[in-house]
């Protein structure tokens, strides 16, 4: 059996790993988009050929899992494509938005590479595309057996409680007469997650592909999460009377900002003041969020029971409209908004920054991880200067981040994951989806928990295992 990775190795972003079984079955894990600054020819080859493979298994909707399945689509490949219930309805959302960016953004990229004198880039896809995709997903609910091929490979899902939907992948597969039990962890979530479950133990792997994203830090402590976010919205909204803006992933972290800003109103300490929710897609996502409670934890259940509604509260704006979205650029009093992408690659909220960081009163809240080459990787590291929309501005706005909001675990936290596990019986663990740095400090931290082969494989790197 191979092992291949042609994403997130030794980065955060492009997810995909391929598995080649002993008769040549192959299984690609995740086909997520590249991200960032200077990507543009990264999402164009796959480094394999599309049409040959055989099945797509999904952890995760976020688009650095999932970006590329159109394309995927667009190049060939027919299989089927699994994943969890609450994945596949977010899918729908998330990639036909994503099919919209992408044609809007090949016009931007290739009328610029015209005046570089420079090929034009294919478009990577379109809403077609991601239709087509759509159609050959196949949801299968956490903890239920499939089989792969003549009877060759056997999957299930858990939960990863990192954004709703979210799974590890568990395969026991054919190799010659023994069976090879991997797991890919996807992006593992939170033991105290504010809206989600804690994540799943899961039965014993020979083999690991694991996510790596903060390896080398900690969270901050859980409990200080609203009151950090209340002193941030009094210092910018009341003594500043300013805008907080706040780049949130449409799933997720956006709903979880909703329920911390919606408990705080409930107990009379947030300021009157309006609070926008400028996203689409955020405003879909919360609606499919509230249609999978089965995935909430019992506090929030309990919450929802007494005040009838996590994602509500008075001066809480969901805006959908173009039009009302750029008005608010021409509203000078305070206000927060919250609008996608995290990472402030596309969408709405880079309007929002490029039209606010040159003002002192602003503060640029971040609360969660963004990629070096991104826009958000590059305010949140203290760029005093960065480039939007092909335009040098000057970052006078106040940076503010708040890791604790972030769906990644920490080191602690992907341990605790990992404990379920006799370390003595892994032979292989592979990091992914995270800085090689990063990597490489969470190798000794696993290392010193019992893990003894662990490998940080590098783009295109192929292991037979």
């Amino acid at each position: 059996m191979h092992l291949q990775f042609f994403g997130a190795a030794r980065t955060v972003t492009g997810s995909k790993h391929l598995i080649t079984t002993e008769r040549g079955t192959k299984i690609l894990l995740d086909c997520g988009l590249f991200q960032g600054i200077q990507t543009d020819e990264w999402n164009q080859e796959f480094g394999f050929k599309p049409a040959e493979i055989d099945y797509l298994i999904l952890s995760h909707a976020h688009i650095d899992h999932s970006g590329l399945i159109p394309r995927l689509v667009r190049k060939g490949f027919q299989g089927p494509i699994y994943c969890t219930p609450a994945t596949a309805d977010l899918c729908r959302i998330m990639l036909l938005d994503s099919a919209y960016i992408q044609e809007k953004d090949v016009e931007r990229i290739n009328k610029r590479r015209r005046r570089q004198d420079r090929p034009e880039l294919d478009l990577l896809y379109g809403a077609e595309d991601a239709e087509r995709a759509l159609s050959l997903f196949k949801s299968v609910p956490y903890g239920q057996q499939f089989r792969l091929g003549n009877d060759e490979v056997e999957v299930f899902f858990t939960d990863a409680a990192h954004i709703l939907g979210s799974a590890a992948v568990h395969l026991t597969i054919k190799d010659g007469g023994s069976f090879k039990k991997l797991t890919f962890t996807g992006d593992i979530g939170r033991p105290e997650d504010k809206i989600l479950r804690k994540p799943d133990t899961f039965p014993q792997a020979d083999i690991i592909i694991c996510e790596s994203t903060y390896g080398d830090r900690l969270h901050e402590a859980q409990p200080d999460l609203q009151e950090h976010l209340q002193r941030i919205v009094h210092k910018t909204c009341v003594e500043n009377r300013g805008k907080l803006i706040i780049p949130a992933f449409a799933v997720d972290r956006t709903q979880e900002l909703i329920y911390a800003l919606d408990q705080l109103s409930s107990a009379g300490r947030l300021p009157r003041i309006p609070v926008y929710i400028d996203s689409p897609l955020a405003i879909k996502a919360t609606r499919i969020m509230k249609e999978h409670d089965e995935c909430f934890n019992p506090e929030i259940l309990d919450y929802i029971e007494r005040d009838g509604d996590a994602f509500a509260f008075p001066y809480l704006h969901y805006i959908s409209d173009v039009a009302e979205s750029k008005a608010l650029n021409n509203r000078d009093e305070p206000c927060i908004i919250i609008s996608a992408s995290g990472m402030a690659e596309a969408g709405r909220i880079k309007h929002h920054i490029r039209n606010n960081i040159e003002d002192p009163r602003t503060t640029i809240l971040f609360v969660g991880y963004a990629a070096p080459n991104t826009l958000g990787g590059a305010l949140r590291r203290g760029d005093k200067s960065v480039r939007i929309f092909g335009e040098d501005c000057s970052v006078k706005a106040s940076i503010e981040v708040v890791d604790s909001f972030s769906a990644h675990g920490d080191y602690s936290e992907m341990l605790h994951f990992l404990a379920c596990q006799d370390a003595s019986r892994v032979k292989e663990l592979f990091l992914v989806h995270g800085e090689f740095d990063t990597q490489v400090a969470f190798k000794l931290k696993l290392q010193e928990a019992g893990f003894q082969s662990v490998r940080i494989p590098s783009m295109y790197e192929n292991f037979q295992v």
